[in-house]
């Protein structure tokens, strides 16, 4: 996976969870303590549980805090903006900017999350499912923080779209396709289902409820 290396798509994905995240945060009317919590929770969280559960040391930001600190400047410039500012980048009240960042995030997360766990030495299956975490714990702290139903509850084919880039770029790997070939299309398959789940408003059939 020599090209997570050479083209930083988690840093890429870092920063656009931060936005959704600082987004988040300016929703809830934060302060400027509260948009780099949220942004940086939300930027950094699915990376952490994923280096934890592979046992990697130390945990990639710590190693390295220029993630971090691309949080917190992204969840500034966003606060620096003013509600006016961003009400107008979201597109008005009901504007969906914090989710198609969320999108992007999590596409991106799905590839990298999984490519991270094959290089680890980790077997498919489980790789998949560590791609699919990283695509999604981040957030999951962000809804969880601004005291929002997290994504995955809502049902949204959320987890589904991570888990499909995840399951599309480990099959074309053990096809013997070049690596990039395979993470482009992994990240390709995540995007376009969960956009598609955007746009059309596709679901999840839900069990019905009994209270």
């Amino acid at each position: 996976m020599d090209f997570l290396q050479r083209i930083p798509f988690e840093s890429i994905g870092v920063a656009v969870f931060a936005l959704s995240g600082a987004l988040m945060a300016a929703r809830k009317g934060m302060d400027p303590f509260g948009f780099a919590l949220l942004a940086t929770l939300t930027g950094v969280g699915g990376g952490t549980l994923r280096d934890l559960l592979i046992g990697t040391r130390p945990v990639f930001w710590v190693g390295d805090p220029t993630d971090v600190l691309v949080c917190i400047v992204v969840a500034e410039l966003v606060f620096a903006l003013g509600p006016r500012r961003v009400a107008m980048m979201e597109g008005g009240r009901r504007g969906r900017l914090l989710l198609w960042a969320d999108a992007l995030g999590l596409a991106l997360f799905a590839v990298t999350g999984t490519g991270k766990a094959l290089a680890a030495g980790v077997p498919a299956l489980s790789a998949i499912a560590l791609g699919t975490t990283t695509a999604t714990f981040g957030g999951i702290i962000r809804d969880i923080f601004a005291g929002t139903t997290p994504l995955v509850l809502r049902q949204e084919i959320y987890v589904t779209a991570a888990a499909l880039g995840a399951g599309v770029m480990v099959s074309l790997l053990a096809a013997g396709l070049d690596a990039f070939i395979c993470a482009t299309a992994g990240f390709a398959a995540a995007f376009t289902l969960r956009a598609l789940a955007i746009l059309r408003g596709w679901s999840l059939p839900a069990f019905p409820a009994r209270d």
